[in-house]
């Protein structure tokens, strides 16, 4: 049995957006086994992404009930390209829902941050923070990179949550439930390979089919992580397993060693070698020896200036012979427009993705085509969702295949 407290049995009680609001969660609270609501900082939706009718119908029922987020909410990616950098294939009915459904939570005062990277525009929570963040690589980066404190907020219980200001106290909001349970061990592993690009989505693949929905901390990682690598291991993490914490010791901030994080308690081990992690980076691509590429894709999750102004590097004024279809935040493109980037990006084949990404609308031709890409999430998700294969590899493994129109692997893969 849920307690609400008189404020919140009051609010559920009335007949506005912020009664609806609060019902939701005080049942979602009493199905999980919350003993009370507590109060959360910030949110960030997930929501606004297109999956249908009803959820732009849901939406507007909440605009039209005059609900408003008491709290910071901001938006993760929708379905269209609000700032028009680039083409959804979305039209008619559904198109026009869409650009409803997005709206609809800008008008209940939403950030049009339209990015599923907030943590890298400017929405940073306090360590220790009681948040209710949605989008599985956003919930992983803010409990274990931040150390703010959220569960995997689906739709339509975050916006609940950013409306009434409350969510159910249960799951990675408890201090006892955040304690690492597994050891995945990778001192086995070159030292020097921690400071690539390439291994990290692997790693995060290969973590988060061994972890599923446990916490783990990752111990033997020598040298700096910069918050990029950080990104793309949560986020093949979360996309291969269910996961929304996790550690790494010495890196993370609950986890300064690994008695800390586990507590003192004992703790399953998973030794990772070589081979493990060979077959992880072959299980990555769908398709090997591939002849030619018909598109890359980069920016899952988005990408950061650092990462945009990269590609620009690698390129070296060379333009790809395939498209580079780079997605990032509209924090991002605003930079890249001042600067004169995302100009000189755009003469070499670069069409740079806005407030959306190519795997979640159709922005790829619609061909049983080839993709490759230097994201583990993509890689997870492009099969089912745009019917490309694909080959993974490093970005400049990427920006040299889309260069020769055909896959280039340069990176030092580790063979078992």
């Amino acid at each position: 049995m849920t307690s609400l407290t008189r404020h919140e049995s009051a609010t559920a009680a009335g007949a506005d957006g912020a009664a609806m609001a609060m019902r939701i969660v005080a049942e979602s609270a009493r199905l999980l086994g919350a003993p009370r609501l507590i109060c959360v900082q910030s949110a960030h939706i997930d929501g606004a992404l297109y999956h249908g009718d009803a959820g732009t119908l849901f939406a507007e029922e909440l605009v039209r009930l005059g609900a408003k987020v008491a709290i910071r909410a901001t938006l993760n990616v929708g379905a269209l390209d609000l700032m028009g950098c680039s083409k959804s294939h979305l039209s008619g009915a559904r198109r026009d829902m869409a650009k409803r459904l997005m709206l609809a939570y800008e008008a209940m005062g939403c950030e049009k941050s339209w990015t599923c990277a907030p943590y890298q525009a400017g929405h940073r929570p306090a360590l220790g923070s009681d948040v209710a963040w949605g989008e599985s690589n956003a919930v992983a980066f803010c409990n274990s990179v931040l150390g703010a404190r959220t569960n995997r907020y689906g739709d339509y219980l975050d916006i609940a949550c950013a409306i009434t200001g409350r969510a159910p106290d249960c799951g990675l909001h408890r201090a006892e439930n955040r304690l690492a349970t597994v050891i995945v061990d990778v001192s086995g592993l070159p030292a020097a390979l921690f400071g690539s690009d390439w291994i990290w989505p692997v790693l995060g693949t290969l973590y988060g089919r061994e972890i599923g929905t446990s916490i783990g901390i990752v111990s033997g990682v020598t040298g700096p992580v910069s918050e990029d690598k950080l990104k793309a291991f949560g986020a093949a993490a979360a996309s291969s397993g269910g996961v929304g914490l996790f550690h790494i010791a010495g890196v993370t901030p609950e986890a300064p060693d690994v008695v800390t994080a586990t507590g003192g308690r004992l703790a399953t081990r998973i030794t990772v070698t070589p081979a493990m992690v060979h077959a992880a980076q072959a299980g990555l691509s769908t398709i090997h020896g591939a002849a030619s590429i018909d598109a890359v894709a980069i920016g899952s999750p988005h990408l950061s200036l650092e990462e945009l102004e990269s590609v620009g590097s690698l390129l070296a004024s060379r333009p790809a012979r395939v498209p580079i279809y780079a997605c990032t935040g509209r924090h991002v493109v605003r930079e890249a427009d001042r600067t004169g980037l995302r100009k000189a990006l755009e003469k070499l084949n670069v069409i740079v993705v806005a407030d959306t990404c190519v795997v979640v609308t159709p922005i790829l031709p619609d061909i049983n085509g080839v993709l490759m890409t230097n994201s583990g999430k993509f890689a997870h998700y492009a099969p089912g969702n745009t019917g490309y294969d694909v080959v993974y590899g490093s970005l400049s493994d990427c920006i040299e295949s889309a260069i020769a129109g055909r896959p280039v692997i340069t990176n030092a893969a580790l063979r078992p």
